[in-house]
């Protein structure tokens, strides 16, 4: 069966249709292939046994196999409370081993006087050790099984699958498949490339991840298979890159007009900083190259990029072309309308927003406008997309905090011409330049890493609940002297599953604590009507409301300068780039700006680092360089995944730095010598590609 790989899990014994529904549900694996590139994510030895009094409190969180004897059996309880109580013992000691569920299968299946191997994680009652729902096998049943390895894999899991295959149970069906594909893994590696970066054969690779024969070959065939998705992940990118670098089809943006020069030279509010002149020179080397635009622009909180952004749009103008800029929130893109269009007063521009809540008069204006091309400059949200919209020549397309739309919403933007626009997509998360470059290497990378003059670092405290009332003087005293304050809560109510504050409850506080009309209170949270967030906002940034509370809602784009502190509530329920989101809201005027970070006691060492790392430094580069250690890769876009958007199941483009570049390297020196991967030795390594070509975060190759 040549194509075992890519048939259904469900032929995989000891799966059938259910558990396949379950295991496509639960974890996305439909094929055998899918289930074989499950791998481990740590092992346990399965080939020491403990002696019962050598098992202490301390192996309390670890797992353990002991050999006994079943000396009796015994019942507590009755209905849904009933527990199954098997009692085991050895030469030193004896233990209880207790069943809440599956019982009448265990009141079957384990006889007095039999010997087993009992696999379990230690309890401890009164001193005495016992088990909840262990694993048993009986000893001459173990003796007889054919020996893979003594490490076996624990598998990335949820409680259903946990549930519904139990560890052992999942290691089995593992075990199943591979007896079933291992002939079938073909070598997808050229001879040559392999021997040059000493790559284990993938069938080895392949066995030695599930079954490993021994420590080095285990860390042989990591190598192996993190080197496969790395090199995947490269060719997509740089064949992306090959490919628009070989179509002189970009929009030349040959002339600097009066637009350009009008607001250069006499309604700049400020001047620009070094970083932001760099990057707006890169900006225009690249769209009077002839080549498409592919450029992603990071700048830390407040540094400016609203500003380059709008420059370079004025260039697109002076040419000729319309630009556009999409932002992920309506807040965002009515803040962004409300700059562009105090800006460019006066200037004829003819600057227009378009969004999903967009009064008709609004929404008829805007697409009269921009089909017409007396609208020059669009801000608008997702609305944007739609196909009701279209423009006369589109030119420029900005994208703000791009991480917030999908690869197809995007994508529609491109479409808007018959010739692709020039792309900037901008984002406040840092992302380490060197990560960024070698990871999305389709795209030119600029960085603002210097902030506007005048603006004073904002100083950030932590501080525990004990310190409430503290907090509640330090408040009264910056709203005393005329400044604003929000209080960010991670939810809107109460969770019976989470002990964090929560918005409801701490609005109730607030308002009891700085009872009005003395202090004026507003709210704000994701899921209120839109006008009635935008009036609470209205109301804070006009200086009606004192004290905005909210949810994590107000993280990007909310700019009102008289703000000068940010108090988070559970702040550990944060990670690091949301919490450095949330204080760069604060700290836009010239006054000292606080960021008070609430906890309770008992916190995890990864939160005390995260709030330390708060405390000690506002770059925001630094602070994304710890996120990557601490949380890996998959949360440099402010959700928990398994790699960068791209299909990484071992790979961890932190870790394996070293290799992502020996990687990059490799794909550079195939495409240089067969750029469409056309030989017959590199069929393998276009299908590699193609897995991974869907998953890329910022793939333009649908628009060339």
């Amino acid at each position: 069966m040549a194509n075992i790989l890519d048939s259904s899990v469900k032929y995989v014994t000891g799966v059938g249709e259910a558990r396949a529904k379950v295991l496509e549900k639960e974890l996305g694996i439909l094929t055998v292939g899918d289930l074989l590139r499950h791998y481990p994510f740590r092992y346990i030895d399965r080939t020491k046994i403990y002696r019962i009094a050598d098992i202490d409190e301390r192996m309390a969180s670890s797992l353990v196999q002991l050999r006994a004897r079943v000396t009796g059996v015994g019942y507590a309880g009755a209905g849904r409370k009933q527990r199954f109580s098997v009692y085991v013992s050895d030469a030193s000691g004896s233990a209880e081993l207790i069943w809440f569920r599956g019982i009448k299968w265990m009141e079957k299946n384990v006889e007095v006087g039999r010997e087993y191997l009992v696999f379990g994680r230690p309890m401890f009652y009164r001193g005495e050790l016992s088990m909840a729902h262990p694993e048993l096998e009986l000893v001459e049943k173990a003796m007889n099984r054919p020996v893979r390895s003594g490490m076996q894999g624990i598998y990335p899991s949820s409680e259903k699958i946990a549930s519904t295959f139990g560890a052992k149970g999942f290691y089995n069906i593992v075990c199943n498949a591979w007896i079933l594909a291992q002939e079938h893994i073909a070598e997808t590696m050229p001879e040559a490339v392999r021997r040059s970066y000493d790559l284990m054969p993938l069938r080895e690779a392949m066995f030695n991840i599930h079954f490993p024969q021994s420590a080095e070959a285990l860390a042989r065939a990591e190598r192996r298979l993190k080197f496969d998705e790395f090199l995947g992940v490269q060719l997509s990118v740089q064949s992306h890159r090959t490919d628009r670098m070989t179509k002189r089809n970009g929009f030349v943006f040959s002339r600097v007009g009066e637009f350009f020069t009008d607001f250069f030279e006499h309604r700049l509010p400020f001047s620009l900083t070094g970083a932001q002149k760099r990057v707006i020179r890169e900006i225009r080397r690249d769209t009077v190259s002839g080549y498409q635009m592919n450029r992603l622009l990071q700048g830390d909180v407040g540094s400016g990029k609203t500003m380059v952004a709008l420059m370079s749009m004025l260039l697109a103008v002076d040419n000729g072309f319309q630009a556009c800029m999409m932002a992920p929130t309506e807040i965002l893109a009515r803040q962004h309308f409300a700059t562009v269009s105090r800006l460019t007063e006066g200037m004829d521009l003819g600057v227009a927003i378009l969004t999903g809540s967009s009064k008709a008069a609004e929404r008829r204006r805007a697409l009269e406008g921009i089909a017409s091309g007396e609208v020059r400059i669009l801000v608008g949200t997702h609305a944007l997309i739609e196909d009701k919209v279209r423009f006369a020549n589109l030119g420029y397309v900005v994208i703000d905090e791009q991480h917030r739309f999908g690869v197809e919403q995007r994508a529609r933007l491109w479409t808007k011409n018959l010739q692709p626009p020039h792309i900037l997509v901008m984002t406040a998360t840092p992302i380490p330049r060197t990560l960024a470059m070698t990871l999305y290497g389709d795209l030119d990378v600029s960085v603002i890493d210097e902030l506007p003059p005048g603006r004073q670092p904002i100083r950030t405290f932590h501080y525990t609940d004990a310190a409430r009332l503290k907090l509640w003087g330090f408040l009264r005293k910056q709203i005393a002297a005329g400044r604003q304050a929000y209080i960010v809560y991670p939810l809107i109510k109460e969770s019976e599953t989470m002990d964090y504050k929560d918005l409801e409850d701490g609005f109730e506080s607030v308002v009891r604590d700085f009872p009005l009309p003395e202090y004026r209170v507003t709210v704000c949270h994701g899921k209120m009507k839109p006008q009635d967030k935008e009036e609470s906002m209205r109301q804070f940034k006009e200086r009606e409301a004192d004290i905005l509370v909210a949810t994590s809602v107000i993280e990007v784009g909310v700019d009102v300068p008289n703000a000068t502190v940010m108090v988070i509530e559970s702040a550990e329920r944060f990670g690091l780039s949301q919490l450095h989101q949330l204080r760069g809201r604060v700290g836009r005027g010239g006054e000292q700006s606080y960021c008070i970070l609430m906890t309770g006691e008992k916190l995890s060492r990864e939160a005390r680092a995260r709030l330390r790392a708060m405390c000690e430094t506002n770059d925001g580069f630094r602070l994304a360089e710890l996120d990557l250690k601490l949380r890996g890769a998959g949360d440099i876009n402010g959700t928990q995944q398994s790699g960068v958007a791209f299909d990484l199941k071992i790979a961890n483009p932190t870790l394996d730095a070293d290799l992502l570049q020996t990687a990059k390297e490799a794909a550079i020196a195939l495409l240089d010598g067969d750029p469409a991967l056309a030989r017959p030795e590199h069929a393998a390594l276009r299908a590699l590609r193609a897995r991974h070509a869907g998953g890329a975060k910022f793939d333009f190759s649908m628009i060339s």
